[in-house]
């Protein structure tokens, strides 16, 4: 039976070709819109560790100024000073830990006709690889001991790897960076999440890194951070050994702890650093940290700002706009049939079979206006990936779950719009139509 009502449809709708496509394109128009802004926004409130969101934390300390607080939403600096990360890397508490930051290299080859190219770095300490699940292709990372020592080794990422070695398997081989020799150790395949939950100080749509370096080279070549630097105090030392010991915030710290017992350790190790930080006259605030939970980080750090979310709301009073008027096209197409309707319910039909085979012409509809939405929403996250605003092109495209949400979205909109009209109709008295025969 169902059969024969789609059937009954599709001719309906080859009937009145104007007025069904102006019911498709009033639900394609409000699903395309409302895809798109939908679309962005889920691709932004992805959280690429959900799957260890319970054993990672984001540490913070708040060693800021004593007159006033950090400006986030906690209270607490984002990133530690890098004497506070180098105490904390002295932990055995975690199962992991990674200090880290951003940072670039001029990127050169011996004997070679290469180009220099300026290539994007994570300095970091050996555990991020692991921490964070980043794939390796052939070797691996560097000795713990490079995360507090001077060792020359650097980990490159595939594409790094085929552009200056040409696809060739380079561990082992020595590449310069600042016209410094550093030794391949590791090739790690394709890994781009996004948003970058490791990092959402830069940009947390932008590109994973090239190269990787150890921790332990910040004094031999007096590396700064390339992202964001705040600070409240100078250190008494000129030059680069006082910025290391100032308070100025720059990098990044994660932890794994796989249980709540070795979570209150580790707690109880950070209130016991703060305490010893007093007494040397630092962390003059109430003592106060936080671990964060990847998830939490994504909220804290507001991947999915508010005015994404109100422009989500208001894309779905944009497609309730096209359902009225899906409506009201529907209430005149269905009662031009109102004829048609009646004869079916002399012939004995009842009112159920007349509202339930409108109601899927009216799923007809949807399913039409939901396959144009789709191809509006593609056109619409084209046009996001050329204007390529704050790096969110990265995610502007649309998964599988998206594209069968977009149909969902536009049979529910059809049938909200068809079930008036449908009711009307299948209302329709048979006797009048039958004394105008």
């Amino acid at each position: 039976m169902i059969g024969y009502y789609i059937s009954l449809a599709m001719r309906s709708l080859r009937g009145t070709p104007i007025l069904s496509t102006l019911m498709i394109a009033a639900i394609a128009v409000g699903v395309g819109a409302c895809m798109t802004v939908l679309t962005l926004n889920y691709m932004m409130s992805q959280n690429a560790l959900a799957h260890k969101d319970d054993v990672l934390y984001a540490v913070q300390l708040d060693g800021w100024d004593p007159n006033e607080a950090a400006d986030t939403p906690n209270e607490l600096p984002w990133q530690l000073t890098y004497q506070d990360a180098t105490a904390l890397l002295r932990s055995d508490i975690p199962t992991r830990q990674v200090a880290m930051h951003r940072f670039g290299f001029t990127v050169t080859l011996d004997e070679s006709e290469m180009r220099p190219f300026t290539a994007e770095a994570r300095i970091t300490t050996a555990d991020f690889f692991g921490l964070f699940d980043v794939p390796f292709l052939f070797g691996g990372t560097w000795d713990a001991a490079a995360d507090l020592s001077p060792v020359q080794q650097v980990v490159l990422s595939k594409a790094t790897n085929d552009k200056v070695f040409g696809g060739e398997i380079s561990v082992g081989k020595t590449i310069n960076l600042n016209g410094e020799p550093f030794t391949v150790v590791g090739i790690i395949d394709h890994w781009d999440p996004s948003p970058k939950v490791y990092d959402l100080n830069n940009s947390p749509f932008a590109e994973s890194e090239e190269i990787y370096i150890p921790f332990g080279l910040h004094r031999k070549f007096e590396i700064f951070s390339w992202g964001n630097t705040n600070g409240w105090s100078h250190s008494n030392e000129e030059g680069y050994e006082g910025f290391l010991q100032g308070e100025s915030v720059w990098i990044q710290y994660w932890v794994e702890l796989d249980s709540a017992a070795q979570k209150e350790k580790y707690e109880e190790f950070l209130t016991g650093h703060i305490r010893q930080q007093k007494e040397q006259g630092r962390f003059q605030r109430p003592l106060k940290f936080a671990l964060s939970k990847p998830s939490e980080w994504l909220v804290l750090n507001e991947v999915l700002r508010d005015d994404n979310r109100v422009l989500g709301w208001l894309s779905l009073a944009f497609l309730l706009v096209c359902v009225v008027n899906a409506v009201a096209l529907l209430l005149a197409k269905f009662l031009r049939k109102a004829p048609e309707a009646g004869v079916r319910r002399a012939l004995g039909a009842s009112r159920n079979a007349i509202f339930i085979q409108h109601l899927i012409e009216s799923s007809c509809i949807g399913v039409l206006g939901g396959l144009l939405g789709i191809l509006l929403s593609l056109l619409g996250l084209g046009g996001v990936r050329q204007l390529a605003m704050g790096k969110i092109d990265q995610i502007a495209s649309m998964d599988w779950l998206m594209v069968l949400a977009a149909i969902g979205l536009a049979v529910l909109a059809s049938l909200l719009a068809g079930l008036y009209p449908a009711w009307r109709i299948s209302r329709t008295n048979p006797s009048i139509y039958l004394k105008t025969q």
